[in-house]
This record gives structure tokens, sequence and C-alpha cells, in this order.
């Protein structure tokens, strides 16, 4: 495949930028030197750029110079996470980050150097294009709400017109061997949500807990009331995860404090649930907490959606991964993951589909750290396959936009 061939060409240079993201990290939604990176990579391309206003992204549009280009041009949209994780690298790599308390942890950096990868690949093929393609290099995914943020400054429509299809590529740095794509169709990936709990009581002695109002008892309760919730109220089949991370009270121990915290991811698959959710988990503390003689201020979020593709363009990235590396490289997934994505608003509004690649060692001496850990590291050598990927899924559905 001329992609294939054209991507690996460009290795090294796609290598030497995700070296140089991975060496200074950035968190959050203001990404400066990450932005700058990607606009000096973008150099010269015939590219049109917007940046945006709340968030350094970077949005590029190709206008293709193809054959039946028309008024009504078709829109493709490819999307690039760019943020990092607040966790002290400890991998070795001799390009490990020069940012204390911030990593490349889960391969955001692979993402957007792939998709700097696409954009040369597309402008080369440029007059294959009968359409256009937008580049989303977004900031703000780890907890964010990034492409919350894009969205709402125009990305969907940044062509013109609405996008027509959307496609994402995720690394993964341990699970399955290197090399090997997999997607599923409909629900991917779960909803998050963010559950914060203080409970208020009082104060006193550790000696005499009769003459203080305890709050520590009182959130121990509601940790395991939580769980016995999650089996006894929700369907196996339709499952929920709360998982608490966050546990906080007092300064010493015979002290009982006045409060007491704790925070909780949950996570769930329909909206039946997600909604259910929502209602019973305020329900049951407050019930716990009266039942008790305390006060209790629950703060439930709804964050992102689950992330639920289109079963065509799943079908479209399973057949494009087979014409360019063969039908052997292509996992159908059974299960959905437990993690969550905000490419997921992006799948709300535009027909698409979210692809994993590992980038697990292809070598270890030791089981490879997963995603988020400070061990975690990624194979450069996918780089050249991520881009290929973008590329070849924008020009086929290009192709078929346009017929």
């Amino acid at each position: 495949m001329t992609v294939l061939s054209d991507a690996r060409e460009l290795a090294g240079d796609i290598t030497d930028l995700r070296h140089r993201l991975h060496q200074e990290p950035e968190i959050g939604l203001q990404l400066p030197r990450t932005q700058e990176k990607v606009l000096e990579a973008l150099q010269g391309l015939p590219f049109e750029i917007s940046l945006g206003t709340d968030t350094t992204s970077v949005t590029a549009v190709l206008r293709g110079t193809g054959a039946g280009a028309s008024a009504s041009r078709p829109v493709v949209l490819l999307r690039g996470d760019m943020d990092a994780l607040p966790l002290q690298e400890r991998t070795g790599l001799e390009f490990s980050s020069r940012i204390d308390g911030a990593m490349h942890a889960c391969g955001h950096d692979l993402h957007t150097s792939m998709l700097v990868g696409a954009a040369t690949l597309l402008a080369h093929h440029r007059d294959q294009l009968a359409g256009d393609v937008v580049l989303m290099f977004q900031p703000g995914e780890e907890g964010y709400d990034g492409a919350g943020v894009m969205i709402r400054e125009g990305v969907l429509d940044a062509a013109g017109r609405r996008a027509d299809a959307a496609y994402g590529i995720h690394v993964m740095s341990a699970g399955a061997s290197n090399g090997q794509f997999a997607s599923r169709t409909g629900t991917l990936m779960s909803a998050s949500d963010g559950l914060t709990v203080t409970v208020h009581g009082a104060g006193g002695h550790g000696s005499a807990p009769h003459q203080a109002q305890d709050p520590v008892t009182v959130i121990a309760e509601m940790v395991t009331a939580l769980q016995v919730m999650v089996t006894r109220q929700f369907d196996m089949f339709d499952p929920v995860v709360l998982s608490v991370g966050v546990l906080q009270a007092g300064t010493k121990r015979n002290i009982i404090p006045d409060s007491a915290r704790m925070e909780a991811t949950v996570r769930s698959y329909t909206p039946e649930s997600r909604a259910k959710l929502a209602r019973v988990v305020p329900r049951l503390l407050e019930g716990i907490a009266a039942a008790h003689g305390v006060e209790v201020t629950v703060d439930y979020v709804t964050e992102y959606p689950p992330t639920v593709t289109d079963e065509g363009e799943t079908g479209r990235a399973e057949r494009v991964v087979g014409e360019l590396f063969g039908e052997k490289r292509f996992t159908r997934m059974v299960n959905p993951l437990g993690g969550s994505e905000d490419f997921s608003r992006v799948l709300q509004q535009v027909p698409g589909t979210f692809v994993f690649l590992s980038a697990a060692p292809r070598q270890a001496d030791a089981p490879a750290a997963y995603n988020h850990s400070p061990a975690a590291t990624f194979d450069d050598g996918v780089l050249a396959d991520g881009t290929a990927l973008y590329t070849q899924l924008a020009l086929s559905r290009m192709a078929e936009l346009a017929g």
C-alpha cells in the first residue's frame, strides 16, 4: 500500500516529534509548548489553521482538490488528544519527561505525532480528496472535557459544514500483542461520573465518642453500603462500577474529627443505569447520614457519556486495517472497556468509530505496565501504522462519500 509505505518513510520524523512531546508533557486545557510543536510540524502544509479560545487546541482543515469536489463537499474528522497526566515518570527512557509531576502515561504523545504524520500524507494525497479533512488536535482529555470545549468552539463545523464521519485512535501499553488493532460496534467504553461526599459531624476525644458525632464510622459505612447497593439494585447484565479512590479524615489517632470526605468514580454503560445512579446514590448516602444524626454533602457530577461507535464506521475501520496490514491485525472486542473518553461527545453528534492500537513492548522481561502507570512505555514501532490508519480512513471514507 502506498499510504503504508509513505507512512514508514515518515517514521523517523514522527518518532522525533513523539520524543520531543514526551519530554515536555503538559496537563489540562492549556498546552502552549505542545501547541507550538504541532504548529511547527504543520508549517508549510496546505492547511487552514485555527486555534482555540478557551484551550490551546489546533484545528487544521485540508481542502481536497480531487475530482468530484462540489459545493456539498464531504467532511471527515480525525482526532488526536495531546495532554498528559500528573505523574512522576519512572520508565528510565532516554527521552523521559523533563517536567516534574507530569508524564505522557496514556500515549497522547503518540496520538498527536501520528495525526501530524497523517497531515503530511493527506496533504501529499490531496488530489485524491473530493472533500475536506478536519484534524482535531485536542487538549484536556484527561478529565477536563477538552472535546466538549472544542465542540462548543465549532470544531465539528470547522470545514464549513458538519463532519460526515469521525475517527479516533488510542494506543495501549499492555493487554494485547504489539501492533494489534481492536474495536467493537456499539458501546465501546463506559460513561464516567464523579462523586464527592463530605460527612459533617462534631469532633471530640477518641476516648469519649458518645460526646461527639463521629463522621469516620459513618463514612466507612457509606463506602461498604455503596458496594452493596451496586450488587442489590443493578442488573448484573447491565453493570455499574463505583470505586472510592479518596478517603480522608482526621489528624491524630485519639481525635475524632469534625468531618470526613471521600471521592469516587462511577462508571456505567447505559443511559438507564446512569440516570438511576444519579438518583439512588445521593438517596442512600443521605439516608445513612440521617440514621446517624449527622449532615452530609453529596456532589454527584455527570462527566463523559459512554463512547458509542457506529456499526458502519467500525466495519470500515476493520476493512481498512485488513487492507493495510492483513485481517489478523484487527480484533472485534467482545466486551466494552471500563475506561471513559471525551471523544464520546464527538460520536454523539457524528457517526464514527474509535480504534485501539497496542503499543505494548515487543519483548519484555516482566508484564507490561498499563496506561496511567508511571512505568508505562509505548513502542515507537506502531507510529507509522497509526499514521497510515488515520490517513487511509480519511481517504476511504472520502471516496465513498464523494461517490
